[in-house]
């Protein structure tokens, strides 16, 4: 049977057919539908983890004992995940492992744009990347089979355009071979240096084993191949570069695409490289490719004519390679930029307009709240990695402690069970005057309203144990710990300014529930009384979308409105009724 699946989704449905029967993961965009697509089949026991470290670490431990496992992240989650990443590589697996990352060419959603094919180079681990839904399928299975044939975790390197394009897929029935026995063995999972130097040795001959099998079976496979065309072109490329190449170039072409990325091969390369008179290597961000060809002394060209930033489309390979342009038809019109915003009656918004009274810099997060920072409101200075607020509030605090008084961290909840808990410690153990303001909306909302820990609910809807933020926040040494709600202005003032003013470490917990959520009851839209209006612009000063001006008069949009009644609180006029 065939269906038409996101890549993401037939990652899942390849997990489901190979008999995954673990899957740990931390939400974020592009990767999040793997794990939201394998939560679905109920053979497979999904959770989201706080982190992504945590969520490897499951998954190797599951892995170990007998069962094949998944963890999936974005690309900047493979950061966090890298200590045990590349242990693993030098452990091993019991059952078959396979690791999904998600880069993010154009930044859509992320903070970098960096290549992950370099950690499998980094940690020697096979990497395999699909150009298509179907790929994504088959390539899973296959990722198992090598995961348990070779010893090691297989990582999956998928791409935004491959995790959130739809084509068709042949799917199959389940196969799972069961729990594999466990068998205690110190000198294959205990890392210590002795261990360690012996399982080196094997790692370098693993990797020789993967390069002859990328030139011989990956071929057979399909997952390494060559399409001879005219070949006064020859293009090496992988993934979705590979799709755009076709698309551009059709026929006039020859082309080597590559589905195992790590390690690469040898002669395969320079056997396809002499039967062409001119090379090109397409390939998007970093020179990975490029660089190994010019190494075994393949004369290529790539990055200069191609560029390191960014996408890649159909028409910047037409015009490089043929020095073609296509042409369009254009609308002489000023389209308005569209930028993103915080919702109509986000709770983070009346936080941030609070901030902004008292004059306070603001070390950022990542999450929905970090556009914040955009104006009107423009209340954030810095915003670096997940928990980076927690911790660069403190370092800052340390080298300016007559600043103190006037620098908040803030983060989401979901963010602060992530990497801002240890930060707080340190905050709490080496006390510093920091005021940490916990974004707490009740759900991880910019991914697309994951659970986290502290929801009390699973990734699959069940009652769990929440965490409580308060509790927390005493129990790792912070005494001033204050809730406000971020919808009553005046009292969300007056409680930061308190904490601003104390000398010791404290947290602030905004709590109020996203307006998206479907539990979340909102009121009737509030409307603007024209002959009461001043035309004092005060209610744009939060920059709510729901907020214009209309001939020279406040105008609240009632369909997008939730009646929050922040805009309210602005008006001395009483114009908003």
């Amino acid at each position: 049977m065939r269906k038409l699946f996101l890549g993401n989704e037939a990652v899942a449905r390849g997990l489901y057919e190979a008999g995954c029967r673990v899957a740990s993961s931390y939400p974020g965009t592009p990767s999040t539908e793997v794990t939201e697509s394998a939560a679905k089949y109920d053979e497979i026991y999904c959770e989201w983890a706080p982190n992504e470290k945590v969520a490897m670490e499951t998954a190797g431990g599951a892995a170990i004992a007998g069962a094949r496992s998944f963890c999936g992240m974005k690309h900047v989650g493979l950061n966090v995940a890298a200590d045990p990443l590349f242990t693993l590589s030098y452990t091993g697996v019991n059952a078959g492992m396979v690791i999904v990352v998600a880069d993010d060419p154009g930044m859509h959603s992320s903070q970098n744009e960096q290549d992950s094919r370099n950690y499998a180079k980094a940690s020697k681990i096979p990497m395999l990347e699909p150009a298509d839904s179907q790929e994504c399928l088959s390539f899973t299975k296959l990722a198992y089979d090598i995961s348990e044939r070779y010893d090691t975790p297989v990582i999956i390197r998928l791409t935004t355009r491959i995790s959130h394009s739809r084509s068709l897929v042949e799917v199959g029935e389940r196969v799972d071979n069961g729990l594999k026995e466990y068998v205690k063995d110190t000198q294959k999972y205990v890392m210590m240096p002795a261990m360690a130097k012996k399982k080196h040795v094997i790692v370098e001959e693993r990797t020789k084993a993967l390069t002859a099998w990328g030139e011989s079976e990956a071929i057979d496979l399909g997952v390494n191949k060559i399409e001879y065309n005219d070949k006064k072109i020859g293009i090496i490329t992988g993934g979705i570069a590979y799709q755009y190449a076709k698309e551009a170039l059709g026929d006039k072409a020859s082309y080597l695409k590559l589905g195992c990325l790590y390690p690469l091969p040898e002669k395969l390369l320079r056997d396809f490289a002499a039967e062409c008179e001119k090379v090109y290597v397409i390939e998007e961000l970093d020179p990975y490719i490029e660089d190994h060809c010019r190494k075994i002394g393949i004369n290529v060209i790539g990055k200069e004519q191609f560029t390191l930033l960014g996408e890649y489309s159909q028409s910047m390979i037409k015009k490089v390679i043929l020095g073609e342009e296509n042409s369009y038809l254009k609308a002489d019109i000023d389209v308005p930029a569209r930028p993103p915003v915080l919702c109509a009656g986000c709770p983070h918004r009346g936080l941030f307009y609070a901030l902004k009274k008292l004059k306070v810099n603001v070390s950022g997060d990542i999450g929905c709240y970090t556009l914040g920072s955009m104006a009107p409101l423009g209340m954030m200075d810095t915003c670096i990695c997940m928990g980076a607020s927690v911790s660069a509030l403190h370092g800052m605090n340390k080298a300016d402690e007559s600043g103190s008084h006037k620098r908040v961290a803030v983060i989401g909840d979901s963010t602060f069970i992530h990497s801002g808990v240890t930060g707080l410690i340190n905050i709490a153990y080496n006390q510093s005057n920091s005021v940490v303001i916990v974004l707490d909306n009740s759900i991880t909302g910019m991914t697309g309203h994951q659970q986290n820990p502290t929801t009390g609910l699973t990734i699959k809807g069940d009652p769990t144990t929440a965490v409580s933020l308060e509790a927390l926040a005493h129990a790792v040494g912070i005494n001033r710990v204050v809730v406000v709600d971020p919808y009553d202005l005046a009292a969300t003032e007056k409680a930061i300014k308190e904490e601003l003013e104390a000398d010791e470490p404290s947290v602030v917990i905004s709590r109020r529930p996203c307006v998206l959520l479907k539990y979340v009851k909102t009121k009737p839209p509030v409307k603007v009384n024209t002959d009461k209006c001043a035309s004092c612009k005060m209610c744009m000063k939060i920059g709510c979308p729901a907020i214009s001006m209309k001939e020279g008069k406040a105008h609240i949009d009632f369909t997008l409105c939730v009646g929050c009644d922040v805009c309210k609180q602005l008006c001395k006029f009483g114009a908003i009724e």
